[in-house]
């Protein structure tokens, strides 16, 4: 498994505008992980910005991204990061917000619908309908009332969540190194029991 490349894509928008919003909890996890490892992201010819490193000593090779562009468009770049490392679908994994989940639960799952969510949308689109790629879904609830989601995941987290905000934050980069050390099964047995 070490000779293996994976890349992992935390899903969001750029800016300071979004930088703390809901929509960018991808972003957010791919931070985590990058201070671990005491890592800085590089700009790169597809659109994005990475590091390659090695997940622990003698670990696999893993690529960590951010899109410069908006989410919406996360396909071309991811795609164009997976053709330059020579990473398959199956090592793709993204970290992206759910809207389906409350704040603070996670899911792990390979393919599936992209549940209205328009980064996995492009990214499928890009791998040519080829949805066999792994997704750390990030909770963030359901907006109150009749509030739109779209304006719902471009707000801020509540005084609330943000409190508890940095230990999820973490439990989702542990969530991603879990799935790459141990697989999909265990991972999902230890995170979806949390």
């Amino acid at each position: 498994m070490a000779s293996e490349t994976w890349l992992i894509a935390g899903l969001g928008n750029p800016g300071s505008r979004y930088r703390h919003t809901r929509h960018n909890i991808g972003h957010m996890v791919l931070d985590e992980l990058l201070d671990r490892m005491d890592a800085s992201y590089t700009r790169t010819k597809v659109g994005a910005k990475a590091v390659a490193a090695r997940l622990g000593p003698g670990g696999p090779k893993v690529v960590f991204a951010i899109s410069e562009g908006y989410m919406n468009l996360s396909g071309k770049p991811v795609r164009g990061l997976m053709d330059y490392f020579s990473v398959p679908t199956e090592n793709l994994i993204v970290v992206h917000d759910e809207l389906d989940l409350d704040f603070g639960r996670a899911k792990l799952k390979r393919g599936g619908s992209e549940g209205g969510h328009n980064g996995l949308k492009s990214i499928t689109t890009h791998l040519g309908g080829d949805r066999d790629y792994l997704r750390v879904r990030a909770g963030v609830g359901r907006p109150p009332g009749r509030m739109d989601s779209a304006d719902y995941v471009l707000q801020k987290f509540s005084t609330t969540e943000q409190k508890e905000l940095p230990l999820f934050i973490g439990r989702l980069a542990d969530a991603v190194e879990l799935l790459i050390a141990e697989g999909l099964p265990a991972a999902q047995n230890a995170v979806h029991q949390s």
